[in-house]
């Protein structure tokens, strides 16, 4: 894909750090890191977004985000990590190139995640209305 960051890093043309790669995935440094060893995992095929992918894909890059996740705990050590995908341009994603974030976590290291609210009266019911897979 044409100015797509990670297809550039796939094909060798912008250099990084990799710290996991096979036939069809890639995992490597985030140039960002909200923790030292934050990781990038995503197909070396291109697809936008996770509903692009197919399940074998995402199969796939779930295998690597787990191998990511144990040697961050095992090799850093990391006491935890968090994985995060951002879906598209309102959820954050600033690459349309599918990519999971995993993120080592220290106890009192200062990131916080989403804030949380509650349900009011039936709004439960009515989401779920809409949303329910049958």
């Amino acid at each position: 894909m044409d100015n797509c960051i990670f297809c550039e890093i796939i094909s060798g043309k912008i250099p990084s750090s990799k710290v996991y790669e096979d036939d069809n995935v890639l995992a490597v440094l985030d140039i960002k890191p909200t923790n030292l060893g934050h990781t990038l995992v995503f197909p070396k095929t291109h697809v936008k977004n996770i509903e692009e992918a197919s399940e074998e894909m995402l199969a796939q890059l779930m295998v690597v985000v787990k191998k990511v996740g144990k040697s961050l705990k095992e090799n850093l050590p990391a006491e935890s990590y968090n994985v995060c995908e951002n879906n598209d341009e309102v959820a954050g994603q600033i690459i349309a190139h599918l990519h999971f974030h995993v993120v080592p976590r220290h106890r009192d290291d200062g990131i916080r995640m989403w804030p949380q609210r509650s349900y009011v009266g039936d709004e439960a019911k009515e989401v779920l209305k809409k949303i329910k897979i049958n």
